[in-house]
């Protein structure tokens, strides 16, 4: 089967198992092939290993330091980062080479952060404490575990158990102890396993193909932007030095000031709200944060549109998304963005244009980086009459209406491809297919 053919239909197409037996046992999967049985996990694994099986070892011994957001959603562990062991015996989750670790808290579980831990340095690794840990014992594959504990089943029931405050909730222990999975054969775990090592690393080749040709197509967009916003749209226009080194040579007609005398800013309107306070609220307004909507309430604060732009985060240098955007409507804004209102012109324009900027220089802080309301006001920028902001405006949106379409038939690929992939996950762990012969033994 050709991988450029996947959608979640194919799955129908793999072999069933000759036989089924009632599971027993789970009431999400009524059925399972008959020589498998049904076990809760706390007969297959430890959970969250004791420390004093490391308690001699050396203070001054390097270990791998894994942080929340070193783990993706989908099993992949960053392991750039170590420690001395001294430095993480005390207040970080423990684990080793083997272990699977499972994302507890909200919403890190229900996005399926976790990981099977490999390559550790000196085989051992300290992590967040919102991890819970697995260790196999003999009857169970470490890599099997690992794909149980990513079926849509086990993170379903996992946040229907969770506890605590709204925001704050977390799967507990005796959630990850009393689950019930499906149990084939240590070989046959292993098989499919293997199988599954094979086809997702097909799938996520093919994804990673469509997110390159989407990083390049939003590269196209952005510099042919840029360069209608910094320059103008016509190519023989009178150009002059700007005097401001960032900014070099511009159209002589444009104006050169700060942004603080361009724009009004409004952040003395916005509210922060708790997440405990956000929870008890009706989900009926959008509520801003740096980088765009992060929750609903039930009042709002603007409803006229407006720019916002992220005062801090790592979002500043990383710009994996549009540092300022536009919101519409009636919506609420915490004190994570500043907001911006043009004193003339057009809100397209003023958008593309602060996008079109290197915000490095002017931001500062190393570990949680900031753009004060200061620095981005200090900025100087040349800028057109209205008129000619109205005219660029028309230029970006027709080149959005043109790449858009193309970006977006490539992100449903990308989605089909990963629902796909999580149909194959389940199907295989949970013996809906049957996929022995498709593995070298």
């Amino acid at each position: 089967m050709s991988a450029e053919t996947l959608d979640t239909t194919t799955v129908r197409r793999w072999k069933r198992y000759p036989a089924y037996q009632t599971s027993n046992g789970a009431t999400w999967q009524p059925e399972v092939p008959a020589s498998w049985s049904m076990c809760r996990i706390k007969f297959l694994a430890v959970s969250n290993p004791s420390k004093t099986e490391i308690g001699r070892l050396a203070d001054d011994i390097a270990v791998s330091f894994i942080p929340m957001e070193r783990v993706s959603e989908d099993g992949v562990m960053s392991l750039e980062l170590t420690r001395p062991l001294g430095d993480v015996r005390q207040g970080f989750t423990y684990f080793r080479d083997g272990d699977v670790l499972v994302a507890k808290i909200t919403p890190c579980f229900e996005n399926g952060k976790g990981a099977r831990a490999d390559r550790l340095e000196n085989g051992i690794g300290f992590g967040t404490t919102e991890f819970h840990v697995l260790r196999p014992r003999v009857d169970i594959d470490g890599r099997y575990l690992e794909l149980i504990t990513r079926l849509h089943a086990f993170r379903e029931r996992g946040v229907s158990e969770m506890t605590g405050a709204a925001g704050q909730q977390r799967v507990p222990e005796s959630f990850l102890s009393n689950y019930v999975a499906p149990l084939p054969s240590l070989p046959e775990q292993r098989a499919i396993a293997a199988f599954l090592d094979r086809e997702t690393d097909r799938i996520d080749a093919l994804i990673g193909h469509k997110e390159r040709l989407i990083a390049l197509l939003e590269e196209k967009r952005q510099a042919v932007i840029s360069h209608a916003v910094t320059r103008g749209l016509d190519p023989n226009v009178p150009m002059k030095d700007s005097g401001v080194s960032w900014l070099g040579m511009v159209p002589k007609h444009w104006e050169i000031k700060r942004l603080k005398y361009s724009v009004q800013f409004l952040n003395y309107r916005r509210i922060p709200l708790s997440s405990e306070e956000r929870g008890a609220l009706e989900k009926i307004y959008p509520y801003y944060g740096a980088s765009g909507i992060i929750d609903q309430v039930d009042r709002y604060l603007f409803d006229e549109p407006l720019i916002l732009i992220g005062e801090d985060g790592a979002n500043l240098l990383s710009r994996s998304t549009p540092l300022a955007f536009v919101a519409i409507g009636k919506y609420w804004v915490n004190n994570h963005a500043h907001i911006l209102k043009p004193k003339s012109g057009q809100l397209v324009y003023w958008t593309e244009r602060l996008n079109s900027i290197n915000y490095e220089p002017f931001v500062s802080g190393s570990a949680q980086p900031k753009l004060t309301i200061d620095a981005l006001g200090s900025i100087e920028f040349a800028t057109p009459d209205t008129q000619e902001q109205v005219k660029i405006a028309k230029y970006v949106e027709y080149q959005d209406a043109k790449l858009a379409p193309v970006i977006n038939r490539v992100r449903d690929g990308i989605a089909r491809l990963q629902e796909y992939r999580t149909a194959l996950i389940s199907a295989a762990v949970t013996g809906q297919i049957d996929v022995r012969d498709e593995v070298t033994p």
